[in-house]
């Protein structure tokens, strides 16, 4: 009677000689390499040679002298800088909200599968987003024209005085429409986008529970587009406060409503290339950079906290 062997435990494995390991981690870095040189090339060498000129001023006296924290000091007591500041901050508190409020409406609207013409109306809204912004802001630009635009052919023909969109009170608001109009369908997509992903095991456990589409919206949709909402404010409260495009191109057509501090990023342009105190254009870029990434990290924070 043969009597069972329990099986031979497995040998180990042998490890792979340190040559071999050494090669391997150096294809990962191969691949990297490409992606890390030309990071290092277009962004973390601007920003550091950004560094070093906002620590140097250029004098009557002396040439280009080494002067630490001055620069900055004198920025955080500009009143220019503070006023575009102040500016772009009351353009994202309005502005943005509006913006949101109408992509996501017109996501769910896509979404419902209601909508006659989908397809169309979100080709339709998603196009001005193809539109160059300089393009879009001469178009815009001639439309708000009193004496030569759409506007003053409206007050000609029909005998009226509208109000100049191009005016001291109303250049902001004009600004936001133009921008309104471009990104709306950028990010209705991204809120699209998001709906789309919902398994369809909610809508019909949904359905059976007897929910309407007002509950199936508050319930199931909103929190679905939550991680889409905080990216598309994120990207928005950065480029509120990099706002130029707009302001520049009309600038000629509303000289004393846009003067050139009007937003930080105008203000850093006309300092550098008008004024030639690039130093001092460095440092109000790093100042203003550094308040975006401040704020638009406090609102991942608190777009991210589960419960709120």
């Amino acid at each position: 009677m043969t009597t069972l062997q329990p099986p031979a435990a497995a040998e180990p494995r042998p490890s792979p000689p340190p040559a071999r390991r050494g090669r391997r981690s150096w294809t990962g870095w191969g691949f990297l390499g490409p992606f890390a040189a030309v990071f290092a090339l277009v962004f973390l060498a601007p920003l550091a040679y950004s560094v070093h000129l906002s620590l140097f001023r250029d004098q009557l006296v002396g040439g280009t002298t080494f002067v630490g924290l001055d620069n900055y000091s004198q920025a955080l007591q500009d009143e220019q800088f503070w006023a575009s500041l102040g500016r772009v901050s009351l353009f994202l508190a309005v502005q943005v909200p509006i913006m949101l409020g109408i992509a996501l409406l017109v996501a769910l609207a896509l979404d419902s599968g209601r909508l006659y013409g989908r397809d169309f109306f979100r080709i339709s809204v998603f196009l001005p987003y193809a539109v160059p912004a300089v393009v879009a802001t001469l178009m815009w630009g001639f439309m708000y024209g009193t004496r030569f635009g759409l506007l003053g052919d409206i007050n000609s023909a029909l005998g009226v005085s509208l109000p100049d969109p191009l005016s001291p009170g109303l250049v902001l608001a004009s600004i936001g429409n133009i921008v309104t109009w471009e990104f709306v369908g950028y990010n209705m997509l991204i809120f699209y986008s998001a709906l789309r992903v919902v398994p369809n095991s909610l809508y019909e456990a949904a359905q059976i529970d007897g929910a309407g589409q007002i509950r199936v919206i508050t319930a199931i949709k909103l929190p679905a587009v939550r991680g889409a909402l905080v990216i598309a404010t994120i990207f928005s409260i950065i480029g509120s406060f990099q706002l130029f495009n707009e302001p520049s191109i009309l600038q000629p057509l509303a000289p004393n409503a846009i003067t050139t501090d009007y937003t930080p990023n105008y203000y850093t342009y006309s300092l550098s290339f008008n004024g030639q105190q690039h130093n001092y254009s460095a440092t109000v870029a790093i100042v203003m950079g550094l308040i975006t990434m401040v704020i638009a990290y406090v609102v991942q924070l608190r777009g991210m906290r589960k419960g709120v």
